[in-house]
């Protein structure tokens, strides 16, 4: 069975693999072993805080693994930040439109530009996703990416109402992009994989310092950088597609760095918030009624610092409104009887 848990210090040399693998274009887990001690720290303090802790002036980081119960070994990463902007300056390009014209010759001339900007201070990032290359292909990608709403529906105190993550743009095998190669030719004199480099580790003061302080003209782009603009890495095509299938929309942001797209959602519009129901549990054998049909569901605890999900065959009493656990279900995902827990139909 696989387990979604908060990560804890002795999953360091797991992270750091991790961010080995990952690649360029991954900000959020930079491969130094210093910063991703940090992220763990930080992770560790925000699931400490009280129950009725509430989203305010303060970020705070959540940071999951999905472990193998079996083997020990860790699967996979998945993170969800409350606040972006807050502790320093989260910047986006927004793609916006002027238009030059003229009545007087007959002249209508629009054109896209990009804006810098800092519309997403305060809103809420789920990001940090990956998979380890052997978990592929068996549906836990879905499982990593859609039990972080759960974890906000139960929580909805700690986060912002504006849900957004940030899709890895178009980049080459070694890591260059073309976006950012237009960029650095003209501006900055260093290359995509040390911008983002600093970027993950915290230092940005570059972005303010060197970035171009007016609107950019799409147009005036070479033609590789503007192909990019608003395209996603192809391995993180299906991350966006599950974005998309849970109601998240592009709406005109792009990454400074690669120009890929943004994707938002309002936390009540969520398909996964909007479906998820609480159950009380009941630990039973399956021998208890055979004539109940298994259920496919995602399940998570609603605890915070012991938080549990995994997806699971179960079956629900509809009538008494409660979830139907094996005892080794039960103890996987930390539940006694009669304890809440949030479901989601698969």
């Amino acid at each position: 069975m696989q387990v979604i848990r908060p990560i804890r210090m002795e999953d360091l040399d797991s992270l750091v693999i991790v961010a080995q693998t990952s690649g360029h274009g991954f900000t959020s887990l930079p491969n130094n072993k210093a910063v991703l001690t940090q992220r763990i720290e930080n992770s560790i303090t925000a699931m400490a805080l009280p129950a009725d802790h509430h989203f305010g002036q303060q970020n705070q980081s959540y940071l999951f693994v999905l472990e193998d119960l079996s083997t020990k070994q860790i699967l996979g990463t998945s993170g969800i930040t409350s606040a972006v902007g807050l502790d320093d300056s989260f910047y986006h390009y927004r793609i916006s439109k002027v238009v030059h014209s003229s009545p007087t010759l007959g002249i209508y001339n629009p054109q896209e530009v990009l804006t810098l900007c800092n519309d997403y201070t305060g809103a809420t990032e789920v990001g940090s996703l990956y998979l380890t290359e052997q978990a592929r292909g068996s549906g836990l990608g879905i499982i990593l990416s859609k039990f972080r709403f759960l974890f906000i529906a139960e929580n909805r105190h700690r986060f912002n109402d504006r849900i957004f993550a940030e899709m890895r743009g178009v980049t080459d095998d070694k890591g260059h992009s073309p976006f950012w190669h237009w960029l650095e030719k003209h501006f900055f004199q260093l290359d995509f994989p040390t911008a983002d480099y600093l970027t993950g580790i915290g230092k940005k003061s570059f972005i303010a310092e060197l970035m171009p302080r007016f609107p950019i003209y799409i147009c005036l782009l070479d033609k590789q950088a503007r192909k990019v603009i608003g395209q996603v890495h192809p391995n993180t095509e299906p991350a966006l597609a599950m974005l998309k299938r849970e109601g998240f929309r592009y709406t005109g942001y792009v990454d400074i760095f690669d120009a890929g797209p943004t994707v938002e959602a309002e936390l009540k519009q969520i398909r996964s918030v909007k479906a998820s129901q609480k159950l009380s549990v009941a630990i039973c054998t399956r021998n208890d009624d055979e004539s109940v049909p298994l259920k496919s569901a995602l399940v998570c605890n609603t605890k915070v610092s012991e938080f549990r999900a995994a997806k699971l065959d179960c079956w629900v009493d509809e009538i008494a409104n409660r979830l139907m656990l094996t005892a080794k279900q039960a103890k996987a995902l930390n539940v006694e009887q009669d304890e809440s827990v949030r479901i989601l139909l698969m």
